[in-house]
């Protein structure tokens, strides 16, 4: 009995989201972008079209472009990120790639964690971000029903809708 009191209360100091919402990257230039709320996937990703690794220092660093609106290639913004790991992703399709990883902030409604998150090419997929449950677990419940629960639209961020 006492693991079912605990589990209500730990429920009830997680923030409730939806299967999307709208991520903000303040490590990364404060970008906005609409993620999937993905608890199938261990890990999180985010698109890269392109990726190049270098060192500063003797430590690995990655610069990579980044489409941050679904079905737009005209905004484009560069990232730099430390890499702290490269592994191999097997997505839902079953095709493996070796994927760098970094650990950045991210910022959902007013609650910023650190995850990390693979870098690949998702310009055909839907969204430009998927959100897995490795960065969602301590943090989050799921409603499925729900969408933008934190803010935003479709369409907006959060931050757009507040200056219409």
């Amino acid at each position: 009995m006492a693991n079912s009191v605990d589990s209500t209360v730990e429920q009830q100091e997680k923030t409730m989201i939806g299967w999307r919402e709208w991520v903000r990257l303040p490590d990364l230039g404060q970008i906005e972008i609409k993620a999937k709320i993905d608890t199938g996937a261990r890990t999180s990703a985010l698109h890269a079209y392109f990726v190049e690794p270098f060192e500063v220092e003797g430590r690995s660093w990655v610069r990579f472009g980044l489409h941050p609106r679904q079905k737009d290639t005209h905004v484009q913004v560069e990232c730099e990120a430390p890499v702290v790991d490269r592994r191999r992703v097997t997505d839902s399709g079953g095709h493996s790639e070796m994927r760098y990883v970094i650990a950045t902030t991210l910022m959902l409604g007013n609650t910023a964690f650190s995850a990390e998150v693979t870098l690949t090419d998702r310009e055909n997929m839907l969204f430009r971000m998927l959100l897995g449950r490795g960065a969602l677990k301590p943090h989050f419940l799921v409603d499925s029903d729900q969408s933008f629960v934190l803010g935003g639209s479709k369409f907006l961020p959060p931050s757009e809708l507040s200056h219409s």
